[in-house]
């Protein structure tokens, strides 16, 4: 079965982006292979707002499916990618299932909420950038169940000061019952 793994670059404080959307805080990092990155997924999930505030086409991920969450956005405006306005248990099953690769759940911290109700998310990955924004849109959005999450590694960048951390989730944290 695909592991969902959930990949975002995070303030100190846990925001993955600026109150605007804006994410130029976040440094370039020369020891990041993107290329060797982008190839673990074949499929990435995304909410709207992540979606709209691409800096990039969809063309960047060549050909990797792209999924947007969205109740606003019409099909038939965005041909590109596959636009699901409900998120359920037995879809995100049936996705898993499918042969590939892993698959990345690429932003938001609503929809990570989302993934995180459905006992859905295999692993979080932040990346934490050395800045503390004050503000923006959270890592995870509340209100959110108690997850339990073990650290299976560590990278730390020494030209930026990234921190990339990996955890498995085990599962519901210590104050929730199954």
């Amino acid at each position: 079965m695909r592991r969902i793994r959930y990949q975002v670059a995070s303030s100190l404080d846990g925001f993955i982006a600026g109150p605007n959307g804006e994410i130029d805080w976040i440094p370039h990092e020369p020891e990041i292979d993107f290329a060797e990155l982008f190839a673990q997924f074949d499929t990435l999930l995304m909410g709207r707002r992540t979606y709209e505030d691409l800096p990039v086409g969809t063309e960047a991920f060549g050909e990797q499916r792209i999924i947007v969450f969205s109740r606003t956005l019409r099909q038939k405006d965005h041909p590109g990618v596959t636009i699901l306005r409900e998120l359920s248990r037995d879809w995100i099953d049936e996705l898993r299932a499918e042969p590939g690769k892993d698959i990345w759940l690429f932003g938001g911290g609503e929809l990570f909420r989302a993934f995180l109700d459905l006992d859905r998310v295999d692993t979080v990955e932040p990346a934490v950038v050395p800045v503390v924004l004050g503000a923006g849109r959270p890592l995870l959005s509340a209100p959110a169940i108690a997850r339990r999450l073990e650290l299976r590694r560590h990278r730390v960048y020494q030209h930026s000061g990234i921190v990339l951390l990996e955890y498995d989730v085990l599962g519901r944290g210590p104050t929730e019952t199954s």
